[in-house]
């Protein structure tokens, strides 16, 4: 139920440095939300054609959903860590990172044929 999908203009990553990175965000994402991470999803799109601040430098934007509510603290830890997880692993800066988190009501996410 915890999904973390990034979308960034990086063209051809590393795929074991991507597969890397996207084992760590699930484990920390479980961890911020404090499910298990049998239930988190990840997601990696390269090459998507983006800009920011009028320029195409490299860029990303992250969505965060879990079913249940994040708080303002919970949010700002994990922009902080997310962020700073993206900056080390491919080189985007922290000023060039769009995080959207949004809450999600479990009879509105679906799995294994049902809903939360």
């Amino acid at each position: 139920m915890p999904l973390i999908k990034v979308q960034t203009s990086i063209a051809n990553p590393d795929q074991e440095k991507i597969k890397d990175l996207l084992k760590n965000l699930s484990n920390k994402l479980a961890k911020h939300v404090g499910k298990p991470e049998s239930y988190v999803m990840t997601i990696f799109e390269s090459d998507v054609p983006m800009s920011f601040a009028g320029t195409f430098d490299p860029v990303c934007y992250l969505e965060i959903k879990s079913v249940g509510t994040m708080s303002s603290s919970q949010t700002k830890t994990m922009s902080e860590d997310f962020c700073n997880i993206i900056n080390d692993n491919l080189g985007v800066s922290k000023n060039r990172i769009y995080i959207e988190f949004a809450d999600a009501k479990g009879y509105l996410w679906g799995w294994n044929g049902s809903t939360f």
